[in-house]
């Protein structure tokens, strides 16, 4: 298990992509492992044959540890040995096939969410636009092992070696693609591809499971039938009413809990990963920095207007516009109004650090936790960069393959609890910043404008800032100045 920095002591194996006897190349992907900060991708700096895998995957490994060991040998006689070695070993055929590939079809097909769901920053996009390196030919070098442990158990006279199945070409499709077709039950290598270079997409794995899907449900169905009556309440439990009332919010529930088997009462799910450093976290940062939230209402109507007119400029076509991304560029303003706002407290050298840059995190919430992702250099960035740079990060966190180095150095962070229909919060600062800004659900409400009482878009917003470095009247100058951008946005331009 490599160090991958960053202080990490400890991985999760999550998805072996090679099996004993597979032919590897230096730079192969070999398995997915999960830190307490990003799910990663290892590749093998050897080339050879995979001898063993030392750890099934769901297990923790602590960095240091050997999880695969390579036959490197030129001659192939040196891993004929091992074949007949391990044949009489019938306990260790069972690693071979994977279990945990092939999932109950039916009930994990329930757990797959629909559509697009919402996270802190907005909805995740439907499709991922990343490139996948071409693969190196897998084919011919794959079934020469098996052709090896073939001959040589002929040799031997052992008439058990047809039941190892030949590897097999590992069809091509990029990794939240194999986690869905892991959730629904689909094996890949009976999926027809669609995509280019013949990469597996998203819709040949729904097709798919289609025709599968449909059975499942009748059979459970058949083999259940006293649950059927509480199943309505499942659609009723999000508040899609509510939610739909916020233009910022859009119209997505998040996904219904799968249900419990009857009699069961408590379930116990083990602290690791994401998970377990983002409790560490968040202890350590409120039990060390004295924190100060302050709260202020405001319309942004103006802003939903000119969210609506960006969408049509040609500028920002194919960006994501949304009000996230100028409630940004008004946070941006408010700091180099304010750039005492923008520090970081050393304990160990008794001194404020002042930065004289934004790397402006965007709490993002993903099936892994919470993570805090940041853009590098924000306050540099025009509106299309920013815009672009946002909706790059929302599709990495989707997808779960934002990087280590993208969540340090954070100076300030953003988190949208509007999204989930949420009016405001006491957001707790990210361990050593000095600053994070909540934003509320924006919706209709009755306001008085221009001596009238008229239905405006309204939004609630509250600043959690560290009391060490920011004083009460820094931190008020800051909210008020992004308020008065957010409900006057030519303030953007002036103020800029």
């Amino acid at each position: 298990m490599p160090d991958v920095g960053e202080g990490l002591t400890e991985a999760e194996i999550l998805k072996w992509y090679v099996q004993p006897g597979d032919t590897v190349t230096d730079g192969q992907v070999v398995c997915e492992v999960e830190t307490a900060k990003a799910a990663v991708e290892l590749p093998c700096p050897f080339d050879g044959v995979v001898h063993e895998l030392r750890f099934p995957e769901g297990t923790t490994v602590d960095v240091g540890e050997v999880i695969i060991s390579v036959n490197v040998g030129g001659d192939e006689p040196a891993a004929a040995p091992e074949a007949p070695a391990a044949t009489p070993q019938a306990p260790a055929a069972e690693a071979a096939p994977a279990p945990v590939a092939a999932p109950a079809p039916a009930a994990e097909a329930e757990a797959e969410p629909q559509g697009r769901q919402p996270v802190l920053v907005g909805y995740g996009v439907a499709a991922s636009s990343t490139k996948r390196r071409p693969r190196k030919q897998a084919t011919a070098t794959g079934a020469a092992p098996a052709a090896l442990a073939a001959v040589q158990s002929e040799l031997n006279g052992n008439a058990p070696a047809p039941a190892a199945p030949a590897p097999q070409a590992r069809p091509l499709a990029k990794p939240p693609v194999r986690k869905l077709a892991k959730d629904l039950g689909v094996d890949l290598a009976t999926v027809t591809p669609s995509g280019p270079d013949g990469i597996i997409t998203r819709d040949d794995v729904h097709q798919a499971a289609a025709p599968a899907q449909a059975p499942a449900a009748q059979a459970q169905a058949a083999q259940a039938p006293a649950p059927a009556p509480a199943r309505p309440e499942a659609p009723a439990a999000p508040q899609a009413p509510s939610t739909a009332a916020a233009p910022s919010a859009g119209t997505a529930a998040a996904p219904a809990p799968e249900p419990l088997a009857a009699g069961v009462r408590e379930t116990r799910v083990p602290i690791k990963g994401v998970r377990k450093a983002t409790a560490a976290a968040m202890v350590g940062s409120a039990f060390t920095a004295p924190h100060v939230t302050e709260f202020v209402t405001v319309d942004v109507t103006r802003t939903m207007r000119l969210v609506e007119e960006l969408k049509g400029d040609k500028d920002m076509a194919g960006l994501r516009v949304n009000p996230l991304l100028l409630i940004a560029k008004a946070l941006l303003v408010a700091i180099r109004r304010n750039p005492d706002v923008n520090a970081s407290w050393d304990e160990a050298a008794q001194e404020i650090v002042l930065k004289h840059y934004v790397n402006l995190g965007i709490a993002a919430a993903t099936p892994r936790g919470l993570i805090v992702p940041n853009i590098k250099d924000a306050h540099a960035k025009t509106l299309p960069e920013l815009a672009r740079a946002l909706g790059e990060l929302v599709a990495t966190a989707r997808e779960g393959r934002t990087t280590p180095a993208a969540m340090q150095g954070g100076t300030v962070t953003i988190t949208n609890v509007g999204v989930f229909g949420v009016d405001t919060g006491t957001p707790i600062l990210n361990p050593g910043e000095s600053a994070i800004l909540a934003v509320g659900a924006i919706k209709l409400q009755p306001w008085v404008h221009k001596g009238k009482v008229k239905p405006r878009h309204v939004t609630t917003l509250a600043l959690s800032f560290d009391h060490r470095l920011v004083d009460g009247e820094l931190g008020s100058k800051v909210l008020a100045d992004i308020a008065a951008v957010l409900e006057q946005p030519k303030r953007l331009i002036t103020w800029a």
